[in-house]
């Protein structure tokens, strides 16, 4: 059986498999065989030439360009051959070192120089950097833009619907009211900070041989400064030189990213969650799209999928960045392979994030305020003004307002009359007791509506 996105095992290579496309050449088996090949070729060049390593001449600019051309135009056939050497080797990144080695022999100058690939590297060298590479690139590319439109979504609708009165509940029952545009705020703008948090996170990587001491460097070369060296081409990739590791760059910060998206998505999960719940409600309606189904058997229904799928793969998905997160820095010693499988997940995890993404996008994108039944909702809970009627009262020092409004108000159903009736009594300045007649459920928001107009701004 062929693999397609109808035989793939995974989701996210199946059915799902048009939403991650774009996580391709980032987090596939091309991908790191990709990156592996860009940092033995930029180790090679950062080593040519060096002036206290005579043996190793400068090479020219047409061999430059070559090996330039060789990394720009790396393609799926090249990923291939590299699959069909390590068939033999039984190892994966010895198998690139043997590619390059083939393609060097199609340029004379570079030919007698393949001895001079991966260099004193052990595997996790190469390794290391390139997973940094490819963890770095697919949460600027891909990541990114998605927490972004994510946020310009909520912010509009945060501002669209600014003033428009919610009821609020806390433990469930009726609340003070707010504002349906606050509540999108509050939502977008934990968002943003854990968005923030994730994206400031730095790849760190190491280029110091097999324990991490430079012993075989130092060995072959001591007149060199290898450590200094070793930063400075860890640095021209654009991550940060870590100095002091084992075999294996320790994955610190990797553990910092994946903490940091699973709280982003964990505050994905509380939106997905309430607003699955104004759904239901009514507060929000779901515009309809031609040709879809909501139900099998109930031909009414506008289910609230996209959030439920949105919901489903973010639990996924920090499942797994939460396993990387905790497995990927323990390692035996100075070295265990146990990390090197669970890397090669970190595409899957992105992937049912990236599904999560889309999903929430899709959902976000077809909500429509239902402000009649907002106003319904407000109109049948005049009981939240015992709030403000109880801090006024404070205010003029009338006596035991608190336990006044609780007799009034607790599990009673309140009607504006009786609130009315009840405020009319109170010894109050005149002005005081006019604004408190005049107060409406759908008019007691504070500064809610301030707040949302200010949403990402």
């Amino acid at each position: 059986m062929d693999l397609s996105p109808l035989t793939a095992i995974s989701s996210v290579d199946g059915r799902y498999a048009s939403k991650t496309a774009a996580l391709r050449p980032y987090c596939s088996e091309y991908g790191l065989i990709r990156y592996r090949v860009l940092v033995e070729v930029r180790w090679f060049q950062a080593l040519a030439g060096h002036p206290q390593m005579p043996e190793f001449p400068a090479i020219s600019e047409a061999a430059n360009r070559f090996l330039e051309d060789l990394i720009e135009h790396f393609g799926e056939s090249d990923a291939r051959r590299v699959k069909e050497i390590e068939a033999t080797t039984n190892h994966d990144v010895k198998a690139v070192e043997y590619f390059l080695g083939e393609r060097f022999a199609d340029f004379d100058e570079l030919a007698g120089l393949t001895g001079w690939l991966h260099f004193a590297c052990t595997s996790e060298d190469i390794n290391n950097l390139s997973y940094a590479l490819l963890v770095q690139e697919a949460r600027e590319q891909i990541l990114l833009p998605s927490f972004t439109a994510i946020n310009a979504r909520l912010d509009n609708l945060a501002q669209e619907h600014a003033e428009l009165p919610m009821l609020s509940r806390t433990h469930g029952q009726t609340a003070s009211p707010t504002t349906l545009g606050k509540e999108v705020a509050n939502l977008s703008d934990r968002l943003r900070r854990q968005a923030v948090q994730a994206m400031a996170v730095t790849p760190l990587g190491k280029m110091n041989g097999a324990v991490g001491n430079f012993n075989a460097h130092q060995s072959a070369n001591p007149d060199i400064d290898w450590p200094a060296l070793s930063q400075q081409f860890v640095e021209s990739l654009g991550l940060a030189f870590n100095p002091y590791t084992t075999q294996i760059e320790p994955h610190d910060w990797m553990a910092e990213l994946f903490h940091a998206l699973t709280r982003y998505h964990t505050v994905m999960l509380d939106l997905c969650r309430d607003t699955w719940g104004y759904i239901s409600l009514g507060y929000f309606k779901q515009k309809t799209v031609a040709g879809e189904v909501g139900s099998s058997t109930m031909p009414h229904k506008v289910n609230p999928i996209d959030f439920e799928n949105a919901e489903g793969n973010i639990g996924v998905a920090n499942a797994l960045l939460s396993h990387l997160a905790e497995k990927l820095p323990v390692s035996r010693w100075q070295r265990d392979l146990t990390d090197s499988t669970v890397l090669r997940t970190i595409g899957t995890a992105f992937g049912h994030a990236l599904i999560a993404y889309s999903s929430l996008l899709k959902g976000l994108g077809k909500l429509e305020a239902n402000p009649q039944r907002l106003a319904a909702d407000l109109d049948a809970a005049w009981e939240v003004l015992a709030e403000p009627i109880q801090t006024v009262m404070r205010r003029y020092g009338v006596e035991n307002p608190y336990e006044q409004l609780k007799a009034l108000t607790r599990g009673k159903a309140i009607t504006r009359e009786a609130l009315q009736e009840f405020i009319a009594g109170l010894d109050i300045p005149e002005q005081a007791r006019d604004e408190l007649l005049a107060l409406t459920p759908g008019t007691y928001t504070g500064n809610a509506a301030d707040m949302a107009r200010r949403s990402g701004r």
